[in-house]
């Protein structure tokens, strides 16, 4: 069977668990090279034997987002081995506290702000140019609905998404001349951590796993997508 994405090189962050592990072994499945990073080095060592299992490629790098020099630094790497990266996954979020807006302490906010906008914008500011380096660069940024519903309690969280939005839609713009393409990847309600913290009554069976979605991200990663600054609904 042909791999839709055999030899391309994709980064995958937040990839120990949930959305972006399933994306990770996605993308593997299909013939990509996965870099993936997450803080937890156990769930990323689970990730390589999971790869590795199915005759995938996968190298990990164990990182914190909040390393003033992380991404930077892991740039350099990815310049250095393989001189470009085809697909780019900002998958690593942090849900903050559901509170209201007024009870938000200022560490929830550089917590938030800091994983789910500042980060996506480093890995922008760094990778770009390998991206460019691709024949056809592909970047997903995970966003959520939160962004525009902007219910009560949301606050923190669905500025943040709000925000990635505007941040990968006009950067979008800036490639519209150029073979890489941005765009923003909504599961919807997906099986994860994060959503059993955010609604802890639910049952986690009546929403999709991570790998239902998991195809989405190789459908964005594809060489031959030509969608640029669009948000792409999971089940839409």
């Amino acid at each position: 069977m042909t791999q839709s994405l055999q030899g391309r090189v994709a980064l995958v962050t937040g990839a120990s668990r949930g959305l972006g592990y399933a994306a990770a072994r996605a993308l593997a499945a299909q013939g990509a090279h996965v870099i993936a990073t997450a803080r937890t080095q156990a769930g990323l060592e689970e990730l390589d034997d999971a790869i590795r299992a199915e005759g995938g490629a996968c190298t990990i790098a164990p990182m914190d987002l909040g390393d003033t020099q992380g991404i930077e630094k892991l740039a350099e790497i990815v310049k250095e081995r393989w001189g470009r990266l085809d697909i780019l996954v900002c998958n690593a979020g942090v849900l903050g506290v559901i509170t209201p807006a007024h009870q938000i302490q200022a560490k929830v906010w550089n917590e938030v702000m800091g994983v789910n906008l500042i980060a996506p914008a480093r890995f922008v500011r760094a990778f770009e140019g390998l991206l460019r380096e691709s024949d056809a660069g592909r970047a997903i940024f995970v966003t959520s609905g939160a962004a525009t519903r902007r219910r009560a309690f949301w606050a923190a969280y669905a500025a943040s998404k709000s925000a990635l939005d505007a941040l990968v839609q006009s950067w979008a713009k800036e490639l519209d001349d150029s073979p890489v393409r941005a765009n923003l990847l909504d599961p919807g309600h997906a099986r994860t951590k994060m959503r059993a913290k955010a609604v802890p009554g639910e049952d986690p069976e009546t929403v999709p796993h991570p790998d239902e979605i998991a195809p989405l991200f190789v459908e964005l990663a594809s060489p031959s997508e030509t969608r640029n600054g669009q948000i792409v609904v999971f089940g839409a």
